[in-house]
């Protein structure tokens, strides 16, 4: 719904945008001195930044909507209006200045013109950089824990993987593949939501999960056990478990069996497991992911926010293990 709406709005301002130009600016001028551009121009203006508005309420509202799409739109429609502004109307203002002697005010450039030539060397520096180098994202569940908490506010590399266009995400340069024990940020099979979880199994690997022990081509993955907690009631357990290179923490519920399960990894596939063993929802729920779907690695925490009832932390800052 979201996305659909910002298709319309988009649309509708261009369209507004090309009616002020053609009809309205060109009435003022046959009109002669004196003369001013149509009231209609500047309540259609005002039914833009409504339009627009009401979209960014929906899309906070819903919590719905590709902001790599919205990138993508808002980039287009100000280059398309940029550029129409720039090469054909403002020589044609400068022509009608000098013919019909028109004041300043009434071949100045229209406000959609002005905000979206404004905007357009903005909107592409923060495309680029979101969609090949660095992207923020929010931890919004507890499926990481204790690696990452909710409120978590994460950057993910784009360049690991290799460079994929935005909305589309087709891979146009091969940079790198996922390693065991990466943290990955990607799309699961059949739904188009941001999903974090580990990098367990890689193409081609055998893995086994049983009594909540990973083992990984006949290996045992090792485990060692931090803490119980709460000490005097054990509920979880805490526990270092080694991923090839990468050691990290898991998180075991003593209440919980999610089951034991052997897999072998599909070629051109990741098996991903969350480090809160017992309450994530991963490859064992929804399958493997496909390497078309995957979008970064994430680095580094850079800030916690749990809520809008509290103040931004940095107690976390620092790389993700």
């Amino acid at each position: 719904m979201v996305n659909t709406l910002l298709w319309l709005v988009c649309g509708a301002s261009l369209v507004i945008w090309l009616v002020q130009e053609l009809v309205g600016r060109r009435a003022a001028l046959q009109a002669g001195a004196g003369a001013s551009l149509p009231a209609w121009c500047g309540w259609s203006y005002q039914l833009v930044a409504l339009a627009w508005a009401g979209w960014l309420a929906a899309a906070l509202i819903l919590k719905d909507g590709d902001f790599a799409l919205v990138l993508v739109l808002l980039t287009l429609l100000a280059a398309v209006i940029g550029a129409l502004d720039k090469w054909l109307f403002e020589p044609r203002r400068r022509a009608a200045a000098e013919a019909h002697n028109a004041p300043e005010e009434l071949i100045a450039q229209l406000d959609i013109a002005e905000y979206a030539r404004s905007f357009f060397p903005v909107l592409v520096v923060v495309l680029v950089l979101r969609s090949f180098i660095v992207e923020p994202f929010q931890i919004p569940s507890s499926s990481m824990e204790p690696t990452l908490e909710v409120g978590d506010y994460i950057l993910v590399n784009k360049f690991t993987y290799g460079v994929r266009l935005p909305v589309l995400g087709t891979k146009i340069l091969d940079v790198g593949e996922p390693r065991r024990g990466d943290v990955m940020v990607f799309f699961p099979p059949n739904d188009d939501r941001y999903f974090i979880k580990r990098v367990i199994g890689l193409p081609g690997d055998t893995l086994r999960y049983h009594d909540k022990q990973l083992t990984i081509n006949g290996e045992p993955a090792p485990q060692q056990l931090i803490a119980v907690l709460p000490p005097m009631r054990p509920v979880y357990e805490l526990e270092s478990e080694q991923l090839g290179p990468v050691e990290h923490m898991i998180k075991k519920d003593l209440r919980i069996d999610r089951g034991d399960f052997s897999v072998t990894v599909e070629s051109g596939h990741y098996f991903m497991m969350g480090d809160n063993r017992d309450n994530s929802s991963d490859s064992r729920v929804w399958g493997q992911v496909p390497e078309a779907r995957v979008v970064g690695r994430a680095f580094a925490i850079w800030m916690h926010w749990g809520s809008f009832t509290e103040l931004p932390s940095f107690s976390r800052v620092g790389a993700i293990q």
